[in-house]
């Protein structure tokens, strides 16, 4: 039997612009916050995984990005491991703290991911999303994806939208839903317009206004079928979380243990578009599922990767919450909202909470562990006992070029 493997602590910062904010004050808010909810010390710390993707564009911090921000927080002499998978970084630094634990090199592990993607020179900003997929063969990645969504046009005078190269990849993925499945763009406004609604009811979230899906379907159009509301922003933000063995869990006896029952990082493959059922995510949600013993019609809640509202439908597709290409009917139904059969994205997605790259999969984690603790507020998933992530990154081929699936259970043990 694997060890088992406990999150004990966990921190987050506000997600938003923070232009006055420097990477590591972000990083000592989040890991301070997360190594008192452990009751834990930065002594108490064996292993230190650092989750970042922009620095090195943003402020030329190549190398050593996180041996630097943490020092000015006290922690030395203790492995540092810098984890670079684009938008799915933090979830990697928490499966490599997870392995680490797992193969007896350490008890006691922090993971934090961290992100300042916000400068007053707005070309560093854009710069962020030019090298998350191949560099040396773009022009043939951009028509390959684009191709996805041929034969499925905007309605009549609907203008080109904006410049955003991944959002136009997704519009023309939402666009290839569209004609396989019968998918509309009611049905991702309603993601989008659940997603902010739930924002407003979390309290670290970028933006916490409401929106009807009339008023997403009349927003400014990004890439067609998406409007603003159904598109991540940029953010600035950090996310932490201490890991440790069960062997180690005495230590900590004011904490309030989640269980990790999984967690399962895959890479793309050269699958056909269509070849849903290898969609790397959905291969890896099987695997997790397998690893922890549970199946998708156990989980009470699920953070996924909505960087577009269209995304969240694929993804709860991936992760068995419903049939493949029924992701858009049940957002129309309720069933993925609040009070829903399976609420997803109650801290508000990527889309409202924002979308700090090296934070993410982090941030996702933050909002499970309050959830199964039950400390989520208003937005608490009544009787929540089993929780599943998904946080992807980067374009390979037709998908993601990275992917993490990670499940969590309520410790019966845990301090309410």
């Amino acid at each position: 039997m694997a060890e088992e493997i406990f999150i004990i602590g966990a921190g987050m910062t506000a997600f938003g612009k923070m232009l006055d904010r420097s990477v590591k004050s972000l990083v000592n808010e989040a890991v301070t916050a997360a190594l008192r909810d452990a009751g834990a010390t930065v002594g108490d710390i064996e292993l230190a995984l650092f989750s970042n993707t922009t620095q090195a564009i943003m402020e030329g911090q190549h190398a050593v990005a996180g041996q630097v921000a943490l020092r000015a927080m006290g922690f030395s002499g203790l492995p540092i491991i810098n984890v670079e998978n684009a938008c799915a970084s933090a979830s990697t630094a928490l499966y490599q703290a997870v392995a680490s634990l797992r193969a007896g090199m350490s008890e006691v592990a922090l993971a934090v991911g961290v992100e300042k993607m916000h400068d007053a020179d707005k070309t560093k900003s854009s710069a962020i999303f030019e090298g998350a997929w191949d560099v040396h063969d773009t022009q043939s990645v951009l028509a390959n994806l684009s191709g996805i969504g041929a034969g499925v046009s905007p309605p009549e005078g609907i203008g080109p939208g904006v410049h955003s190269p991944f959002m136009q990849l997704y519009a023309s993925m939402a666009r290839g839903h569209m004609k396989a499945f019968g998918t509309t763009q009611r049905q991702i406004a309603a993601v989008s317009a659940k997603n902010h609604h739930h924002s407003t009811m979390n309290p670290l979230s970028q933006f916490r206004k409401e929106f009807s899906v009339e008023e997403v379907l009349a927003s400014p159009v990004i890439a067609w079928p998406l409007t603003l509301p159904m598109c991540s922003p940029i953010s600035d933000g950090a996310a932490a979380a201490v890991l440790c063995t069960k062997a180690a869990l005495s230590r900590f006896p004011d904490a309030a243990p989640v269980k990790l029952l999984a967690s399962v990082l895959t890479s793309g493959s050269d699958r056909a578009w269509n070849a849903f059922d290898r969609h790397l995510c959905r291969v890896a949600a099987l695997k997790a599922y397998e690893q922890a013993g549970v199946g998708p019609g156990d989980m009470s809640v699920a953070e996924v990767h909505d960087a577009s509202a269209f995304a969240e439908i694929v993804q709860v597709e991936n992760l068995g919450l419903c049939e493949i290409g029924a992701g858009g009917w049940i957002a129309e139904r309720g069933e993925t909202s609040l009070g829903g059969r399976i609420p997803v994205n109650p801290s508000g997605g990527l889309e409202s909470k924002g979308h700090p790259i090296g934070a993410t999969g982090l941030g996702q984690v933050f909002e499970l562990v309050q959830q199964l603790r039950g400390r989520a507020g208003p937005r608490q998933v009544e009787g929540a006992r089993l929780a599943v992530a998904e946080n992807g990154g980067g374009f390979h081929g037709v998908e993601e070029a990275a992917a993490v699936v990670t499940i969590l259970a309520r410790h019966d043990g845990a301090r309410a």
